[in-house]
């Protein structure tokens, strides 16, 4: 018999954590991923939404994911949180957002925590806000406060000039110094497109003792394998989340360049589930079972 159940989904236990993606409710996903395709030189490889999303991770053998939702202005946070609220399950761990013009970003987060979400995600060019900039500090601290995990666009975007540096490699190492309690998690391994600059800011003892970590998404694609490898053992394998980006990339095609990268069975475990599983309390398992289509809701988050 295959080890596949009906509709292509993996039977049998999944550990696979994916620290990056993105989904929509279904009747504004179409239109989300239009307006988002309209500034980046490639296209979505899914629907965004939950449903798509949930196939997706079946198709690669990916037990749970974050979801990363972005407020681009303060009005957008009470429907995020909401969709937020429906969306969160057993393998879906959405994280909402704050904007750092929010009327009052501790009392947003304190909502955050109670509603049982794992962190927020920031960013810093759609948000119109350094990464270091003070306006950001209520956020970082409330966060820290209510032992919640932040997530950071990290690096250089294609929807922005090449010179924009607000979510430079340096201002990320700035932040880590100044709120030293909190769990950060740095997108697109520190910095896309700025690997040398991360080398040179989040690397080293005098960060390694801090509560920053990174995702793998769009890295691998650019990198040469060996300059991969190298940068993943540099930072640390036990400080490196696996992260697809979905749908703007193929989480099986994205792991599979993960495996082929020569790491030790022991680096591997670590990327993959082991470090998610530590900083975010996981239990590191997922019994699959036959997945159905969900509704991801119609109250949009804008």
């Amino acid at each position: 018999m295959s080890g596949r159940t009906r509709g292509g989904m993996l039977a049998g236990v999944m550990k696979t954590f994916d620290a990056h993606t993105h989904a929509f409710p279904d009747d504004l996903a179409a239109h989300a991923i239009a307006r988002l395709e309209a500034d980046c030189p490639w296209k979505a490889i899914g629907d965004g939404t939950a449903g798509g999303l949930l196939a997706a991770m079946d198709r690669a053998g990916v037990a749970r994911a974050l979801v990363c939702m972005i407020a681009t202005k303060p009005s957008q946070e009470e429907n995020i949180l909401a969709f937020c609220r429906r969306l969160k399950s057993e393998r879906l761990l959405p994280l909402a957002s704050v904007h750092p013009d929010s009327e009052n970003p501790a009392r947003r987060i304190e909502q955050i925590a109670r509603a049982g979400l794992r962190g927020v995600k920031v960013h810093p060019l759609y948000q119109n806000c350094a990464v270091d900039d003070a306006r950001m500090d209520a956020i970082y601290e409330a966060a820290a406060a209510h032992g919640l995990l932040v997530t950071v666009h990290a690096g250089r975007d294609v929807a922005f000039g090449p010179d924009d540096d607000r979510a430079a490699p340096r201002r990320i190492a700035d932040v880590v110094r100044r709120h030293p309690k909190l769990t950060l998690l740095a997108t697109h391994l520190g910095g896309w497109q700025a690997w040398d600059e991360v080398e040179q800011f989040l690397a080293g003892p005098a960060l390694e003792a801090q509560n920053l970590y990174f995702e793998l998404s769009f890295c691998l694609p650019c990198l040469p394998p060996e300059r991969s490898r190298e940068l993943i053992r540099r930072l640390g394998p036990g400080r490196i989340l696996f992260g697809s980006d979905w749908p703007w990339a193929d989480e099986g095609e994205q792991l599979a360049q993960l495996r082929a990268l020569s790491l030790t069975a022991a680096e591997l475990a670590a990327i993959e589930h082991g470090t998610a599983d530590r900083i975010l309390g996981m239990s590191g398992q997922f019994q699959n079972k036959p997945t159905r289509r969900a509704s991801n809701g119609k109250r949009p988050p804008g």
